[in-house]
C-alpha cells in the first residue's frame, strides 16, 4: 500500500544547505531551549549540525535569526530576532498552505496516471554547494557574450560572478533583484591580508574565523563576514596550521567570479 504524501516544504535542497521543516524546528529549539546544544539535543542533532544549519539559515535569509546572549543582569540564552520570528511564521504558514495545495492537487490528478509525487519531485532544487548568500543585484557590466553581476550581500560585501549574456537573460537578473550565490567551499582559498594583495584573483572577501574543524588531512573553516552572515572554505590541515586559524584570526577569503553560481527564486 502506497503511503500517502505529505507535505514539505524546503527552500533550497541539499545535505548542507537544506532549509526545511527539520531546520525551521532546530530554530524554534533552540530559542525554547535558550541554547544552541540545548536545541541541538532536543532536535536530536549534533552541535556542528546545528550550528552550521544556523549559519545556513542567516545566510539564506539575509540576517541573524538568533540572538545569544551570555551572562549579564538578566542570563544568557538565545532568542529570535523579529527576522527569525518571522521566518517561522511564514514557514509555518506557507506549510499549511502546500498541504492544502497538495490535497487539491491529488484530487485533481486522480485517474490521471500522474502521481503528484512525479510531478513535485521534477521542481525542486538540489544543490551541493556549501555557502548560499542571498543578496541584491548591486551592478551589472555586460557585453554580447558575458556579464560580471556584482551581487551586494551585506552592508559592505559584494561578491562578483561571471556568467554569460545568455545566462543573464535566463534569470531575468537585473540592478535591485534579489539572487542567490552559490560558491563551493573547495573554490575558496584563505590568505593573510598582506599575502591576498599579491594575488590576482575577483572576489576578495575580509572575515575573522568563526569556527575550524580539522582533521588528519584537511580543515573547514567558517568565517565571520559581517551582517550575520558566514562564508565556508575547504582547506588542508597544513593550511589551517600555516595560517593559524583559530577563533578571532583575521582572514581573506579568495575565489574567482567564474566560480560563483547565481540562482534566482
Amino acid at each position: 500500500m502506497t503511503n500517502p504524501l505529505r507535505a514539505s516544504v524546503s527552500l533550497i535542497g541539499g545535505d548542507l544547505t537544506s532549509v526545511g521543516h527539520e531546520r525551521i524546528r532546530l530554530l524554534e529549539a533552540v530559542a525554547q531551549a535558550g541554547s544552541i546544544s540545548a536545541g541541538a539535543r532536543a532536535a536530536g542533532m549534533s552541535y556542528k549540525g546545528a550550528w552550521d544549519a544556523l549559519a545556513a539559515m542567516a545566510n539564506l535569509f539575509g540576517g541573524p535569526l538568533l540572538v545569544t546572549q551570555t551572562g549579564g543582569k538578566s542570563g544568557g540564552g538565545s532568542h529570535l530576532t523579529p527576522l527569525g520570528q518571522a521566518v517561522v511564521a511564514a514557514f509555518t504558514r506557507l506549510e499549511g498552505e502546500l498541504a492544502r495545495a497538495l490535497r487539491a492537487m491529488e484530487r485533481d490528478l486522480a485517474g490521471t496516471g500522474l502521481p503528484a509525487s512525479s510531478l513535485l519531485g521534477g521542481f525542486m532544487l538540489r544543490t551541493s554547494a556549501r555557502n548560499v548568500l542571498r543578496g541584491t543585484v548591486a551592478s551589472i557590466r555586460a557585453d554580447a557574450l558575458n556579464a560580471e553581476v556584482s551581487v551586494a550581500v551585506g552592508a559592505s560585501t559584494v561578491i562578483h560572478a561571471h556568467i554569460t549574456a545568455e545566462g543573464l537573460a535566463d534569470l531575468g537578473v537585473a540592478v535591485g533583484r534579489d539572487v542567490l550565490v552559490l560558491v563551493k567551499a573547495n573554490f575558496v582559498t584563505l590568505a593573510t591580508a598582506e599575502d591576498a594583495r599579491k594575488v590576482a584573483v575577483r572576489n576578495r572577501i575580509p572575515g575573522t574565523v568563526a569556527r575550524a574543524e580539522v582533521s588528519d588531512v584537511s580543515g573547514q573553516v567558517a568565517l565571520d563576514i559581517g551582517d550575520g552572515r558566514t562564508l565556508t572554505a575547504s582547506v588542508t590541515a597544513e593550511a589551517v596550521a600555516a595560517l593559524g586559524l583559530t577563533a578571532g584570526v583575521p582572514v581573506v577569503a579568495l575565489f574567482e567570479s567564474n566560480r560563483v553560481i547565481l540562482a534566482v527564486d
